[in-house]
């Protein structure tokens, strides 16, 4: 293993984050504190890994991340297995999101779609439902930001990577500074 090139692409992509997406990161932290201040919620999304992290996010909000506080309204949209299933079985793979937005969307809620390489369908799909039922849409996305980025409202992008591992740990940073961003605003 060459050590020195691991830790200069975490690095570079901690750089990333903490420098030329500080300010998105700070806008997109504000919007999700509206929403949640007027009774929205957090629906979240993405594949394999990404889903991990959109449950991550969400148990974060739900919970607590690092305050004792009230919980803030979450869903990641990976998780109802049967929900999930049974629309890739009678419809498509591609619509186990777009459908749950569909079904869940209220006004002042938000999506927060994950995709490493930004062309995951279902979760493009998802950010089309959302914008079409009249959310604020956040990506999470990696590399040249794929189709993602030219469908959501707002864009964060681990742009310094193409290794998927990093642009994941970009994204948990992201996801992290979120959380601490939402707890410091919305702390009571």
């Amino acid at each position: 293993m060459d050590w020195d090139g691991f830790a200069e692409g975490h690095l570079d992509v901690a750089h990333e984050v903490l420098t030329r997406l500080r300010p998105a990161i700070e806008a997109v932290a504000a919007g999700m504190v509206e929403r949640l201040r007027q009774g929205g919620k957090v629906l979240l999304c993405g594949n394999g890994g990404s889903a991990a992290d959109a449950q991550h996010f969400a148990a974060e909000l739900v919970n607590r991340f690092q305050r004792e506080r009230r919980p803030y309204a979450a869903l990641a949209l990976t998780t109802d297995t049967s929900v999930l299933t049974s629309i890739a079985n009678d419809y498509a793979f591609d619509q186990i999101f777009s459908k749950q937005v569909e079904a869940l969307a209220r006004p002042n809620d938000m999506l927060l779609a994950i995709s490493t390489s930004g062309n995951a369908a279902n979760v493009c799909r998802a950010v089309e439902a959302a914008t079409t039922a009249g959310l604020w849409t956040v990506a999470l996305c990696g590399g040249k930001g794929g189709g993602v980025s030219a469908l959501a409202d707002e864009v964060l992008c681990i742009a310094g990577s193409g290794v998927t591992a990093r642009i994941q740990e970009g994204h948990i940073m992201i996801i992290h500074a979120l959380c601490e961003l939402i707890e410091e605003a919305l702390a009571e």
